[in-house]
């Protein structure tokens, strides 16, 4: 008889037991490396990451080496007294390891534990940046004293657990912790992620097949909490399905971007609001921006999951998922301007020839519209300073999209946003009687940064095997465009249409 299946866990550490998990034990072994040279160090990693998970792998490993280990959290300490924080660090000492004392203030803690002299005793302290800071600069003195006379106690690790770099925080001549002592909790590999699956797979018997597998962990960019929010939205979605669809994986990303109640999300949408602007600017332009972590907005999307440094030193979203929530999320109310796009149009299927898309004809309608009524429709302005809140780059981008999305659903055809963890450009799929299609919108800058689009529309469009390309770009009148022109072109093998947008910079904005 096969046991009871484990589940995929959605919240808190992972118990191996219950949950299918990942032991990772070369980053367990580096953590045990780490305390076995007495080495007092920090953890840090966006949320979601499994750090709350990593670290209680790392204390049960520890245990195995008589280590007396103390986890403690101080999430919700930033209000906290001297008297409370010193009563919960003693609570935990007495019921995890069975060390009792009774400090007063921060020196007799200090004290005290300089006096505990059986054994190797490990603290970690998870959530550290939610201490109250005053108390953050006295426990770290306290920390650092103990640090230097470590081999006179059994005080041999301290860890510090955060969501963002404390380092330079804490980081001074005389501290223990220093930029080559923290440990960072990477994303799973895509191994890794299969490797998850594989658990539910080999228990359950269900099949997620290749493909999917593949789609989780390019939206999820591997992040584990992700990874399990996906995969078991999947399996409790459709548990009695033996093998799992394409369709059944697009449905739980439908629910993540249009109905997911999730703190995480949410999270990310909070810390993009405050950065608006900026945030547009990564979305609907394809400039390269530097990543300068002492930048603030960079620093906070970086410390949060939202960003992290490409290949080439400069900022990219680091998950694809986060990426379009917020696409959706800024995406304007129209005002029934959809009312506008087809008013010359008597039926959806006239643009549709011997069941192919006409795209000659849908495009020029569309820049028949464009003509009447520009772009202005799809900015979006604050209620109460009358200045516009969006980007004109995702006026230009919101209109066509909108536009395809109500021809597309008149005709019942099937599109998927495929939105890359890059910077500028995502690629709309769409699939018709059989057929497919890969539609790109570029906003044009300089000669290069057109060819460069089509080469990777290109590339894209035979990597899921379609024949067929769109590339559409806006062009400004204040720019003179060179280097590319409307017509079609055959780019490795892919027949790619070119169609370009004009539009005017002072009557349309």
């Amino acid at each position: 008889m096969r046991k009871k299946a484990r589940r995929f866990n959605t919240s808190g550490p992972n118990n191996p037991e219950k949950h299918y998990t990942l032991m990772r034990p070369r980053l367990v072994a580096k953590g045990e490396e780490f305390i076995n040279e007495e080495r007092y160090f920090t953890i840090w990693a966006p949320r979601q990451t499994g750090k709350s998970t990593y670290f209680k792998l790392l204390a049960q490993k520890l245990r195995l080496s008589d280590y007396k280990v103390v986890l403690l959290s101080v999430e919700s300490y930033q209000d906290a007294s001297l008297a409370y924080f010193l009563k919960r660090v003693s609570q935990e000492l007495k019921r995890q390891v069975n060390i009792d004392i009774e400090p007063q203030n921060m020196a007799e803690l200090e004290g005290e534990l300089a006096g505990v002299q059986e054994g190797k005793l490990v603290l970690i302290i998870d959530e550290i940046e939610g201490l109250n800071p005053a108390l953050f600069g006295q426990f770290l003195h306290s920390i650092r004293q103990l640090y230097h006379s470590r081999e006179l106690h059994s005080l041999k690790s301290v860890i510090f657990v955060g969501v963002s770099n404390i380092l330079g925080i804490i980081e001074d001549h005389a501290s223990p912790f220093n930029i080559a002592d923290n440990l960072t909790i990477p994303y799973f590999t895509q191994e890794e992620t299969f490797e998850l699956l594989g658990q539910h797979e080999d228990e359950t018997g269900q099949i997620f097949g290749t493909e999917i597998k593949t789609q989780i962990s390019k939206i999820t960019a591997n992040q584990p909490g992700l990874v399990n929010g996906f995969a078991d939205r999947l399996v409790s979605e459709f548990k009695h399905k033996t093998k799992l669809s394409f369709d059944d994986y697009l449905e739980v990303e439908d629910w993540y971007l249009r109905k997911a109640i999730d703190k995480n999300l949410s999270n990310i949408l909070n810390k993009a609001r405050r950065y608006r602007k900026f945030v547009e600017q990564l979305l609907y332009t394809d400039s390269p921006v530097p990543f300068r972590i002492n930048r603030t907005e960079i620093k906070e999307l970086h410390t949060n999951g939202l960003l992290k440094e490409d290949q080439k030193g400069n900022v990219a979203f680091w998950v694809p998922l986060y990426k379009k929530v917020l696409y959706d999320a800024f995406y304007p109310e129209t005002n029934g301007e959809s009312d506008h796009f087809f008013n010359q149009i008597a039926d959806f299927f006239s643009l549709v020839k011997d069941t192919k898309i006409d795209f000659d004809y849908l495009i020029s309608n569309y820049k028949d519209y464009v003509k009447r009524r520009s772009f202005k429709a799809f900015r979006e302005k604050d209620d109460t300073t009358g200045e516009y809140k969006s980007m004109k780059e995702a006026a230009l981008k919101y209109s066509f999209e909108t536009y395809m999305a109500l021809f597309l659903q008149h005709i019942e055809a099937k599109s998927y946003t495929e939105a890359g963890s890059g910077l500028g450009s995502s690629d709309l799929l769409i699939n018709y009687q059989g057929r497919e299609y890969v539609v790109e919108t570029k906003i044009y800058r300089y000669p290069l940064q057109a060819q460069q689009g089509l080469k990777q529309l290109a590339y894209y469009c035979n990597s899921l095997n379609v024949s067929e390309g769109i590339y559409l770009i806006f062009t400004s009148n204040a720019l003179k465009v060179k280097g590319i022109s409307e017509g079609s072109q055959e780019i490795e093998g892919v027949r790619i249409r070119i169609y370009m947008v004009p539009y005017d910079e002072k009557k349309d904005f």
